[in-house]
């Protein structure tokens, strides 16, 4: 449904989701340390946040992703229909 987030854990659908929007996984410069990633993030082109973005391979940034036990919340498409790149890293809801 259009506007829905979504919620999920799995790395194929987080992976799909980034590359079919053409983003990059990447962590905030800033916050790395001892050579682990920081701040997670997703570089999308053009959003003017190169400068302060580092790439990293999905193998790293699925292991901080674990590590910090996240979830991936996620619009497909907006309300009107066009695609979204709307996202956010959340804290997994314990079971």
């Amino acid at each position: 449904m259009a506007g829905e987030n979504n919620t999920t854990t799995d790395h194929e659908v987080i992976k799909r989701w980034t590359e079919e929007r053409e983003g990059k996984p990447a962590t905030v410069k800033d916050t790395a340390e001892s050579g682990e990633p920081g701040m997670l993030r997703i570089d999308f082109p053009g959003n003017g946040e190169e400068q302060s973005l580092k790439e990293i391979s999905w193998e790293e940034f699925f292991e901080k992703f674990e590590e910090k036990k996240l979830a991936f919340l996620y619009q497909e498409e907006t309300s009107d229909g066009e695609e979204s790149r709307f996202f956010k890293f959340v804290i997994r809801e314990s079971s």
